[in-house]
């Protein structure tokens, strides 16, 4: 589960990480309000779960209160990467002599953890990583002895921080290292970390993402992510249905985590030749889905403005394909003229005859059925190019 950043920055101050004051608001006046408050220059930001939010324009400096409101006016409601934003977080303005980079996160392939860290921050971190690698460290950390003072310092030193701010950034480290690991967080980042201009380290924008398999330990966890959380991943949580939104235009549904991750890929190299369209989420209805299960993802996806096509990739084995080709059928009945959007469908092993004669005899005008995986990815991406 990612966090917004409002709601990282509170998890730091509840650790004692420093970080600067941050109010948050849902409406302008409630924006010129928390400016009010803190007083003098603030940054209004807007709180989405994807990057690129300055570039968009959602992230504004205002020197006074009305300055906030109208900033404040200009973000809310804007679409960032497919993500609109109906928070803004008013945060207190620093003054910045240098920024820095650190993050810790759960290292899957080596089974460990790792730092990032770098003395250069303040820009995209893979940009940093891809032109200029020397200038970011990454070391291993021990998940028993984990980061004490003198491994921040390890960090510190291998990041390029000098003898005199290498103690103390290894301060902020170990407070950030125990973020981590007291909630059960899979990464903890911040970018930039900065020395401000009067001598202060400070901890400007986090990122969080936690374990949900560690939920049943932290009873606030829940809270976090219900707040905000985007309508169409309430509504497949709802329906415990295994969905994650992403930034393309091709909706994607399949019957087991390994398929659906292998279409995903298929849908963006075919939307290569497409426009450069790309997958707009993940969605798996397992392995026994009931034909009721792919009507409510069907729902979810259709119901998403950035989708313009639909692939449905199955393959029969405990969820047979008379059953998923019922389902498809049910779906477009139940969601009558709000289904606007084509269905390329491809069906494959258990009652795949069956299945295919279902849709056949439906003859819906939405759905195009594809024999192969190939075939279908590069079909949904023309439509969807269209």
């Amino acid at each position: 589960m990612d966090l917004f950043e409002y709601q990282a920055r509170d998890l730091f101050e509840a650790h004692g990480v420093p970080v600067l004051q941050g109010l948050i608001a849902d409406t302008p006046e409630e924006a010129q309000a928390a400016a009010a408050k803190i007083g003098g220059t603030v940054v209004v930001k807007a709180q989405v779960k994807t990057g690129g939010r300055g570039k968009a324009g959602g992230v504004k400096v205002a020197h006074s209160p009305e300055e906030a409101f109208d900033a404040a006016s200009k973000i809310l409601g804007l679409d960032i990467k497919g993500h609109v934003v109906k928070r803004v977080m008013i945060a207190q303005g620093a003054q910045i002599d240098k920024e820095f980079y650190f993050s810790v996160l759960l290292d899957r392939s080596n089974r460990t953890f790792l730092s990032l860290c770098s003395v250069e921050g303040g820009m995209e971190i893979e940009q940093l990583a891809e032109e200029r690698p020397e200038a970011l460290a990454k070391i291993t950390v021990d998940a028993v002895t984990g980061i004490d003072q003198a491994k921040a310092l390890e960090i510190a030193k291998a990041g390029g921080f000098d003898d005199a701010l290498a103690p103390r950034v290894a301060e902020v480290f170990v407070k950030l290292y125990k973020v981590f690991v007291q909630e059960d967080a899979t990464l903890v980042e911040v970018n930039p970390l900065v020395l401000t201009k009067d001598g202060k380290i400070l901890a400007l924008d986090g990122k969080v993402s936690l374990d949900e398999n560690a939920e049943f330990r932290h009873a606030n966890h829940a809270e976090l992510e219900r707040d905000d959380l985007d309508p169409l991943e309430a509504k497949a949580k709802a329906n415990d249905l295994n969905y994650v939104k992403l930034d393309g235009e091709v909706g994607v549904i399949g019957n087991g985590a390994g398929l659906v991750m292998s279409t995903l890929d298929v849908v963006a190299y075919a939307g290569e030749k497409h426009g450069g369209v790309r997958p707009a989420n993940f969605l798996d209805i397992g392995g026994g889905a009931s034909a009721e299960v792919m009507a409510a993802g069907l729902d979810v996806i259709l119901h998403d403005p950035q989708v313009k096509s639909v692939f449905v990739n199955v393959f029969g084995g405990i969820t047979a394909c008379d059953a998923v080709a019922n389902g498809i059928v049910g779906a477009l009945d139940t969601l009558g003229d709000t289904a606007s959007k084509p269905l390329v469908v491809r069906l494959d092993g258990n009652n795949v005859v069956e299945g295919r004669r279902i849709l056949a005899e439906r003859n819906h005008p939405l759905v195009t059925v594809v024999d192969t995986m190939d075939e279908a990815a590069d079909k949904a991406a023309e439509l969807a190019n269209r």
